[in-house]
């Protein structure tokens, strides 16, 4: 498994790029996608998801473009509302597999009412949580 963080310092914004036998996650992509495509395609991986912890109103999201030229599936917290493109809305708790990690859902409203936190799971390693205030922490 790998986490990377990718951080651009004039927006103070952090997107993470996670691999997992094979599957790839983007959290919170920014605009400009072809970086992650170019890595996903170093790395031998295919961008199966990308995460969105909350609606951006500081940054345009690459969000769209990048599920458009991977297939992505696009997925936000729960109570988004309707979007004029395709994307998941989950449900608190859900969990999606990554490879041989899974990323569970927790709804955190406050931030935004669809915010939502993605703890990663995997057995060999600490649990990493990606926030829209705190993008990586260790939980506990």
């Amino acid at each position: 498994m790998v986490i990377e963080q990718i951080y651009t310092g004039c927006l103070a914004q952090g997107a993470y790029y996670i691999t997992s036998n094979g599957d790839a996650a983007i959290i919170d992509p920014l605009r400009e996608v072809q970086p992650y495509i170019d890595r996903a395609e170093k790395d031998n991986v295919k961008i199966k998801y990308i995460f969105e912890t909350h609606f951006h109103a500081d940054f345009v999201s690459g969000h769209v473009d990048l599920a458009a030229k991977t297939g992505a599936t696009i997925v936000f917290g729960p109570t988004t509302a309707t979007m004029g493109y395709d994307a998941l809305i989950a449900t608190d708790g859900q969990i999606f597999e990554l490879g041989d990690v899974k990323m569970k859902v927790l709804h955190t409203p406050g931030h935004t009412m669809e915010s939502a936190c993605y703890l990663l799971i995997d057995e060999k390693a600490k649990k990493p949580l990606f926030s829209q205030a705190i993008h990586c922490s260790l939980a506990m």
